[in-house]
């Protein structure tokens, strides 16, 4: 298997990776992405509570990048980051769990 980036704070996990790496053209497609948006990637993937929603959004991601896609489809951001604050929207639904107007 290839060595692939990770992201800017989260480390590239192992299924993503064995993912990536069937094909030569997404490892390539991801390699080309900034470190920035490699994360985006990674912590959506990661923020999946089971386990089939994880496995969607590896396939999902691999399609994506297939498609020419930098980030992620609807996805706030990562709230990990510690170069940047999150959004008062990341701080109210995703770090404190309130309800999304």
């Amino acid at each position: 298997m290839p060595n692939i980036s990770g992201g800017l704070v989260h480390e590239m996990p192992a299924d993503l990776a064995m993912a990536l790496s069937q094909m030569l053209e997404t490892v390539e497609l991801w390699e080309k992405l900034t470190p920035i948006a490699r994360n985006e990637f990674i912590c959506w993937i990661e923020d999946a509570k089971q386990e089939k929603t994880r496995v969607k959004r590896i396939n999902r991601t691999i399609e994506e990048l297939l498609e020419g896609k930098k980030r992620p489809c609807c996805w706030a951001g990562c709230i990990h980051r510690t170069d940047k604050e999150p959004s008062k929207w990341q701080q109210d639904v995703l770090i404190a769990k309130k309800p999304a107007l």
